[in-house]
C-alpha cells in the first residue's frame, strides 16, 4: 500500500513555501518556494506608483495564488512522489493580514474602480498606519469598560482588525461600504482552495476580538462611528476550528496545483500559531518563539487569566481544549537587517567577503569575542513598535551608551541582546500573572545563529530547545491537514506522530546570566521610561515626522 502524503503551505512576509510531508512520522519529502512578485508596498502602490504614507505595508492578494500555482507543483517534483497519493493540504499565513472582498471572494484591489486605491489592497499584518485608529478602540474600551478588553493584555493593536476596518472607513468610505467582508489573509486563501469561506478560530479570537462567542457590541462600534455599527456584518462568518476540514479541493484548485480535487483542505490557521505541534508543544506551560523578521510568542495553558500586554487568549487559539495565549516582538530579525543594511561600514562586508562568511556571521562572530557589557551599550528593540508587553506601536528603537569609540559590530551585539531582553520581559510578565513558562522552544530563521540562543538562554535563565526543522509553519499546517484528511484523531496525536524538537540544546551559563541581570534591570528601566509615559519623546517624534 502507497504511503500517504499532505502538503503544507507556509504563507510569509515576502514568499511562500510549499512543503510535502509523509503522514506516517513527519518526513519531509521535498519544499518549494515562490517569491511574491509585488512583495511589500511600503512605499508606493505598485498599480499606480503614488506614494504611501510612514507605517503603510500593503500586498497583492494575486501573489497568494501564483504561490499554489508555482511552489505547489514543484514541491511535487522534487519530492518525487505520486500526487495521487496527497490526501491533505492546508496552509498558514502571517496575521493580522486583511483583505476586503465582495460576497463572491473577489479582492477590491482587483476591480478597476479601486486598483489605485491603497485602502482596497491587502493589509499586511505589519500596517501600522492604523495606530491613531487603535489609540481610540482602547481609550473607548477602557471608558466603556468592555469586558473583552483584558483577554488582550488590555489593549489592541493598530495591527488587528478592529483599527484597519476603523481606517479603512474613516480614510475610504466607498471601500468600506463595497467590501462585503473583511477577510484574514488565512482564510481567504482557504476559500480559493475550497470554495467556501471558513472563518478560523484562531484569527477570529487573536485578531478579531471574538471572546465567548461574541464580538464587541454593536453599541460599542457606534460609539467610535455610527458609520462603524455593522462592522461585526464585515467580519464575522462560521467558525471552523483548527485541524477540521474546511471542504473538498476544487477542480479550479486542482489545475492550479495538481492535486487531487476532492481532497481534505484544512481550516486556516497563522504561522505562528500552527507551529506549535510541529515542535510538539501541545501542553501547558511550553512557550514556542517563532524568530524571524519579528517574533511571536505562544503557549497553551489550562486555565484562562489576564496577563498584561498579551496579545490575546484564545479557547482552542492553538490546539483544542486548551487555552492558547500569545504575546510577541514587532521587530527582531528586520532590526537586526535594518542596522546591516543602513549602518554598517563597507569594510565589515568586505571583510566578510574574504573570510567566507555572511555578514550577519561575521558581525556575530566579532561580537561574541567580548565579555558580558564590555560594550557599555544597552538598546531598547522598539524599532517596529513593541507588540508585548506595551501594545504600542508609536514607540521606536534607540540604543544608550554610544561613544567615538563604539564599533559596529558592538551596536549589532547590544541589539542582539535588546531582543533578548524584549523575550525575558515577555516571559517575567507571563509568569507574574499565574501563567510559568516551563520550557521555551525556538523555531524560525534565527535558530541557525547560535550565539544568539545561547545569548536567548543566558537572559532569559531557560534552557532553550530547537525544532528540528527549517520549516516550522509549513509541518505545522502539513500537521493540521492529516487531521482534516483523518489520517489522525486530533491535533495532539498528529504532533506526536510527524513533530519535530530537539531538547534542551541550550541551557544557561550562570556567570553570564548574572551579568546579564544587571544589564536587564537598565533595558527594564528604560523600557519603563519610554514606554509607559514618563517620557512620550518617541510618541512626539512620530507625529512630527507624520505631520512634515
Amino acid at each position: 500500500m502507497a504511503d500517504k502524503y499532505v502538503i503544507g503551505v507556509d504563507y510569509g512576509t515576502l514568499s511562500g513555501r510549499a512543503l510535502i510531508v509523509r503522514v506516517a512520522d513527519g518526513v519531509e519529502m521535498g519544499s518549494a518556494v515562490f517569491e511574491y512578485p509585488n512583495a511589500v508596498m511600503d512605499r508606493a502602490l505598485n498599480a499606480t506608483g503614488a506614494p504611501l504614507g510612514p507605517d503603510w505595508a500593503l500586498q497583492d492578494p494575486n501573489d497568494y495564488v501564483e504561490v499554489l500555482k508555482h511552489a505547489v507543483p514543484e514541491a511535487i517534483k522534487a519530492s518525487g512522489i505520486n500526487a495521487a497519493d496527497v490526501v491533505g493540504i492546508a496552509t498558514d499565513f502571517t496575521a493580522c493580514t486583511m483583505i476586503p472582498v465582495l460576497e463572491d471572494g473577489t479582492p477590491l484591489c482587483q476591480l478597476d474602480e479601486y486598483k489605485g486605491n491603497p485602502h482596497a489592497y491587502v493589509k499586511l499584518w505589519k500596517h501600522h498606519a492604523a495606530q491613531p485608529h487603535a489609540d481610540r478602540i482602547n481609550a473607548m474600551a477602557r471608558e466603556r469598560k468592555e469586558a473583552w478588553l483584558p483577554r488582550y493584555g488590555g489593549q489592541i493593536s493598530s495591527e488587528w482588525e478592529l483599527a484597519k476596518g476603523l481606517q479603512i472607513l474613516e480614510e475610504a468610505p466607498d471601500v468600506y461600504k463595497k467590501m462585503w467582508k473583511f477577510v484574514e489573509a488565512a482564510d481567504w486563501i482557504i476559500w480559493q482552495l475550497c470554495g467556501t469561506y471558513v472563518r478560523n478560530a484562531c484569527t477570529a479570537g487573536y485578531k478579531g476580538n471574538l471572546q465567548d462567542g461574541k464580538y464587541p457590541s454593536r453599541e460599542y462600534f457606534a460609539a467610535l462611528n455610527p458609520e462603524f455599527a455593522d462592522f461585526e456584518e464585515k467580519i464575522s462568518h462560521t467558525i471552523g476550528e483548527l485541524g477540521d476540514n474546511a471542504g473538498p479541493l476544487t477542480a479550479q484548485a486542482s489545475s492550479w496545483t495538481g492535486l487531487p480535487v476532492g481532497i481534505a483542505v484544512a481550516v486556516g490557521n497563522v504561522d505562528a500559531h500552527v507551529t506549535a505541534p510541529a515542535a510538539k508543544a501541545t501542553e501547558p506551560g511550553q512557550m514556542v518563539a517563532i524568530m524571524g523578521t519579528s517574533t511571536c510568542h505562544v503557549m497553551n495553558h489550562d486555565a484562562i487569566t489576564e496577563v498584561p500586554g498579551m496579545c490575546g487568549v484564545v479557547d482552542g487559539g492553538i490546539v483544542s481544549g486548551l487555552y492558547g495565549y500569545e504575546a510577541g516582538q514587532s521587530g527582531v530579525g528586520d532590526i537586526f537587517a535594518w542596522y546591516v543594511n543602513n549602518q554598517v561600514p563597507q569594510r565589515y562586508f568586505d571583510d566578510a567577503k574574504a573570510a567566507g562568511t555572511s555578514i550577519h556571521q561575521y558581525l556575530t562572530d566579532l561580537a561574541a569575542k567580548e565579555a558580558v557589557g564590555a560594550h557599555g551599550l544597552v538598546a531598547l528593540d522598539w524599532h517596529s513598535g513593541n507588540r508585548s508587553v506595551l501594545v504600542d506601536h508609536e514607540l521606536s528603537g534607540t540604543v544608550l551608551g554610544l561613544t567615538l569609540t563604539t564599533t559596529a559590530d558592538q551596536v549589532y551585539r547590544a541589539l542582539l541582546e535588546s531582543t533578548a531582553y524584549g523575550t525575558r520581559m515577555i516571559v517575567d510578565t507571563f509568569a507574574a500573572s499565574g501563567v510559568p513558562v516551563k520550557e521555551f522552544i525556538v523555531a524560525g530563521g534565527l535558530l541557525k545563529n547560535k550565539f544568539l540562543m545561547q545569548l536567548y538562554s543566558d537572559v532569559t535563565r531557560l534552557p532553550i530547545s530547537t525544532i528540528d526543522t527549517d520549516q516550522g509553519p509549513a509541518l505545522g499546517s502539513a500537521i493540521h491537514a492529516a487531521v482534516a484528511a483523518g489520517e489522525y484523531a486530533n491535533v495532539n496525536a498528529a504532533a506526536e506522530a510527524m513533530g519535530k524538537v530537539n531538547k534542551h540544546v541550550y541551557t544557561p551559563n550562570e556567570e553570564r546570566a548574572l551579568q546579564y541581570d544587571k544589564l536587564y534591570r537598565e533595558y527594564v528601566e528604560l523600557h519603563d521610561y519610554f514606554g509607559r509615559g514618563t517620557n512620550n519623546v518617541m510618541k512626539r517624534l512620530k507625529r512630527m515626522k507624520r505631520e512634515g
